[in-house]
């Protein structure tokens, strides 16, 4: 073509020609992935055709599995080895979640900081109260209860001695001597233990007082601590991770205030019925059930069964078996009435599960364990399934 001469614009007739020449060539499919050109099989294909697909699946779920549970692992040594730190912070959460309430009521008509001073002084008065009459309640009884329980000795020593247990007479007597024997034998090792537990007793304070320290700025300031770490976070995953936060904390919330309530309500009713009995110490039982609720399925009927020896030794055996047809009640109220009417909106596990969680949560970290186990199982389900929805 010479040059300076325009190239000549195809014709509409001799665009559609080439279009039409260009469909009739067959088209030509690309190898599978991992296949070269000859036809021969790649690698890859090679190890699908030699291992069976379920085998592969379950390989590959077993090596994803066997990552997280090391990070589970990991993240569960790091708590504890900082074991009373994790322990403050989860009771400042505690305190947080059901001095929440009364601090937002009293906000109303105070600042935040005078409400959430009130808030937790109201909670202090409370606690000491309730021990200050644990104290003046034992004081009160305990001259009488000296000779109650002597009697009671020897009342439950013949009951045993008569059909069906035919104990032999002196048994526990030889009981008492072992006892006595082995305190002394071991007298050093138990002022060992007891000096280990002034140490322990400082760790107690030193968990209360973080506990404490830690819920007045959750109750303060916590929701803008919470905005604050979202807002460290990368864009993309900050809805991520309020969706699940808000589901945790809705959970934490509704399991902490449901399981008080269901505890107080198990130990008004076991105080109620133990005066009506007749059977002392009333109220230090009552307040053993309230603590022994936070460990569900098992913390209630071991502290009935102590009300029910402190019956056998007061009372004799039908008051004790009273009390044992209380333990059956309480339970079957508590499993079938109070926690699905209380913590239905909160926690939905099944029994199972939270039997499983607490003897897990035991064996792991002791009674401590069995406490946490069931609202950190609870919090784990609420946000998988939030973040599956």
């Amino acid at each position: 073509m010479p040059n300076g001469a325009r190239r000549a614009r195809p014709s509409r007739r001799e665009r559609d020609a080439a279009t039409t020449a260009r469909r009739a060539v067959p088209y030509r499919r690309r190898p599978p992935t991992g296949r070269p050109a000859d036809g021969t099989l790649g690698p890859r294909l090679r190890e699908a055709v030699v291992v069976p697909r379920p085998l592969r699946v379950a390989a590959a779920y077993g090596w994803r599995l066997l990552v997280v549970g090391a990070a589970v692992y990991v993240v569960f040594m790091a708590l504890g080895r900082f074991h009373l730190v994790t322990l403050a912070v989860f009771l400042g959460l505690v305190l947080t979640a059901l001095l929440e309430p009364l601090t937002d009521l009293l906000d109303r008509w105070l600042p935040r900081a005078a409400a959430v001073t009130a808030g937790l002084l109201l909670g202090i008065v409370l606690v000491l109260g309730v021990l200050s009459l644990i104290g003046a309640n034992v004081a009160d009884e305990w001259p009488g209860l000296r000779q109650v329980f002597a009697g009671g000795v020897t009342r439950i020593e013949r009951w045993l001695e008569g059909p069906p247990f035919h104990l032999q007479h002196g048994s526990l007597a030889h009981f008492q001597e072992w006892v006595s024997h082995f305190v002394s034998t071991n007298r050093a090792n138990l002022i060992n233990t007891a000096v280990s537990g002034v140490s322990r007793l400082a760790e107690v304070l030193t968990v209360g007082v973080l506990a404490l320290f830690c819920s007045i700025f959750f109750l303060h300031s916590g929701g803008r601590m919470w905005r604050w770490f979202g807002g460290q976070l990368p864009e993309r995953g900050r809805g991520t991770v309020r969706t699940a936060g808000t589901a945790a904390w809705t959970t934490f919330t509704g399991y902490t205030r449901g399981i008080v309530l269901i505890a107080a309500t198990n130990a008004v009713l076991v105080g109620c019925a133990l005066f009506l009995l007749g059977v002392p110490l009333v109220l230090p039982l009552a307040v053993l059930e309230f603590f022994a609720a936070f460990v569900p399925l098992i913390g209630s009927p071991v502290a009935l069964a102590v009300a029910a020896v402190v019956a056998l030794a007061a009372k004799g055996p039908v008051v004790a078996l009273a009390v044992v047809l209380l333990i059956i009640v309480i339970g079957q109220l508590e499993g079938h009435v109070l926690h699905p009417l209380v913590m239905s909106r909160a926690v939905s596990l099944h029994p199972v599960v939270v039997a499983l969680a607490v003897v897990c949560g035991g064996v792991t970290a002791g009674v401590l364990g069995a406490v946490v186990a069931v609202p950190l199982v609870s919090v784990v389900w609420s946000v998988y399934g939030a973040l599956r929805r």
